[in-house]
């Protein structure tokens, strides 16, 4: 275990992580020259190499030499964008180290703090590096001077590299060796304890999880449980990441490896569940305790998920609980739509997230989906006592029963040049933003703390923030609680009648611009009828904003010529009563359309 180092690498997006873990694999023979036919080596999906993003966390092993040494390296690559510090947790709790990636160019980010932080509450030994000082904007002074300032690491240990081009990446290697301490063994050594840190579905071998063992060892055919499902299973094959699967004959206390299950379910591998094992005495599991080091995840943003088709539901269905157990922050549960059908209200961690789990879906799948318009989950306190959780509008009970209703607040934090400072805080005062510090980390960066509803983030914040700021902004967010709020359903009315695919819970003061907004989306939509259609906004009882869609009217005094008036008003009037029998009697077809503009979070 000596001879064992486990890291990650974390940063803000885009700052380079993935391509020093190319010049890693390099550098340590992993891959041959062969083998590196493009870039980006560990981001194996197709949506990952074509939007140059890291979304999935991804281990390899590495061996490498120091000082006439072999040393045995498990680096795991981890996603950089905000959306995806639930895979960067769990990164953190299977290693010992970190190397924290800055860009020379653009300094410290929000996200690099985040990560930064979240690494120190894993008490990991982080290793500071300045990326891309090949570029003519680099500058290594005034970046290291930053993140002395900011993170209070001094400015001599950190290394300056180019990972594009290779420069001084063998003495960061060289340093994890000597700072990042290796495995410590933990507890009864007669039996095994192994982390899942993530898992994923096989159509051949079943469920794969990937471990970090924390004591003991694991070979093919031992008898495994799983302490919080309680289910057990045999080991088919064991291994390691190079980065392909690399089957071996046993992995040992320290090691991080993969084991093939063979399970098909995928309620019984969850990711953040212990697998254990003993060496005499069966498998009960009394006594035994689940390894620390996660947390639950939270979801914060909710859509519903709906084929096109309704006959896809059943394959909707499979593919979620598959992606689910790839994924373990999505959640889903069925949701029935008067518009849309059958289809599944589906739980993310943020906009970044539902888009890639949507094109993962129709890509992976072959689905054809429609998603609803992003809401976030509320608390209501009921005039009884009772305390519920809602993430569809039109589960909320009615008013004269709800004592109060609670909204999620988070903490945000943008970190942007001051050229930019005036129009970013109006952005944030305008979606009811509460100030609560400005820190300048230097003479031209600023560091805005705020607490802001969720609600008001949630579907075009960031595109307005990059837009503001001419895409220097960065951004970063964390849950803070649920506090009431002067909230209220907005429902649209369509000939009298309420539409419920199109409530939306929302606050007060934002209700009326809201509702007169959609009535006009709906009114150059709706195809016009024989009769008056009115397209309205309420709360509760209380009509907030009118359009009306005109009748088609037929000229029915085209055929007189001349006569009395009287006989023009005969007619016009029979006309007038049979429209007002046929407003009674008809009813409006909404088209797909129309529920598609409004619901279609674009908007």
């Amino acid at each position: 275990m000596k001879k064992i180092r486990n890291f990650c690498i974390i940063a803000h997006i885009d700052h380079g992580k993935s391509t020093l873990a190319d010049r890693f694999l390099e550098l340590t023979s992993t891959l041959s020259n062969r083998e590196m036919k493009h870039g980006q080596m560990l981001d194996t999906m197709d949506l990952e190499q074509e939007r140059g993003i890291t979304i999935k966390l991804q281990p390899v092993r590495m061996y490498f030499e120091h000082k006439d040494e072999f040393y045995q390296l498990n680096l795991i690559d981890t996603p950089g964008h905000v959306d995806f510090s639930y895979e960067v947790s769990r990164s953190l709790a299977a290693c010992e180290g970190a190397i924290l990636v800055v860009d020379a160019t653009q300094g410290i980010q929000a996200q690099t703090l985040a990560n930064c932080y979240m690494a120190l509450e894993h008490d990991l030994e982080i290793i500071p590096v300045l990326n891309k000082i090949d570029l003519p904007a680099a500058d290594v002074q005034s970046r290291a001077q930053e993140i002395e300032n900011a993170l209070g690491i001094p400015k001599e240990e950190i290394i300056s590299i180019s990972a594009k081009e290779g420069t001084n990446v063998k003495e960061v290697l060289n340093r994890v060796i000597e700072k990042v301490p290796p495995p410590k063994s933990i507890g009864d050594l007669s039996e095994t304890k192994a982390l899942i840190f993530d898992s994923v579905y096989d159509p051949y071998k079943g469920i794969v999880a990937y471990v970090r063992l924390m004591q003991g060892s694991l070979k093919r055919g031992d008898k495994i449980r799983f302490v919080n499902t309680k289910s057990e299973t045999d080991i088919t094959e064991v291994g390691c990441f190079r980065p392909k699967y690399e089957a071996l004959p046993k992995v040992e206390a320290g090691e991080v490896a993969y084991i093939v299950t063979g399970m098909k379910s995928t309620s019984d591998a969850r990711v953040g569940d212990t697998i254990w094992r003993r060496d005499k005495g069966g498998l009960d599991l009394n006594g035994v305790e689940a390894l620390p080091g996660y947390k639950q995840v939270t979801p914060f943003v909710f859509a519903g998920m709906f084929c096109v088709d309704g006959e896809d539901y059943p394959l909707l269905r499979d593919a979620l609980e598959k992606l689910s157990l790839n994924d373990s922050s999505l959640t889903f549960e069925p949701e029935q739509s008067g518009a849309l059908g059958h289809g599944f209200r589906c739980g993310f961690l943020g906009l970044l997230h539902l888009d890639i789990v949507q094109e993962r879906l129709e890509r992976e799948y072959n689905l054809d989906l429609i998603v609803t318009a992003p809401s976030v989950s509320y608390e209501v306190k009921k005039s009884n006592g009772d305390k519920i959780m809602i993430s569809n509008p039109s589960d909320l009970p009615e008013q004269n029963h709800i004592e109060e209703i609670r909204e999620p607040w988070v903490k945000v934090e943008v970190l942007l040049p001051k050229e930019y400072l005036g129009g970013v805080i109006k952005l944030l005062q305008d979606r009811r933003g509460i100030s609560k510090n400005m820190i300048y980390l230097d003479e031209n960066r600023v560091n805005l703390i705020y607490e802001v509803p969720l609600a008001s983030i949630v579907v075009d914040f960031y595109d307005k923030l990059k837009s503001l700021s001419s895409g220097y902004a960065s951004l970063s967010y964390e849950f803070l609680e649920c506090r009431a709020g002067d909230l209220v359903r907005l429902d649209i009315l369509v000939n009298h009648e309420s539409i419920s695919a199109l409530s939306i819970i929302i606050h007060r003061l934002e209700a009326r611009s809201h509702g007169i907004a959609v009535c006009k989306r709906l009114k150059e939509i709706i195809p016009r009828a024989q009769f008056e259609i009115p397209i309205q906004s309420a709360i509760g009882s209380k009509i907030i904003s009118r359009e009306t869609i005109p009748a088609l009217r037929k000229d029915v005094t085209a055929k007189l010529y001349g006569g009395d008036r009287s006989r023009k008003d005969k007619l016009l009037k029979k006309q007038k009563a049979g429209k007002k029998r046929m407003k009674m009697f008809g009813s409006v077809e909404i088209p797909q359309k129309a529920f598609l503009a409004v619901l279609k979070k674009e908007d």
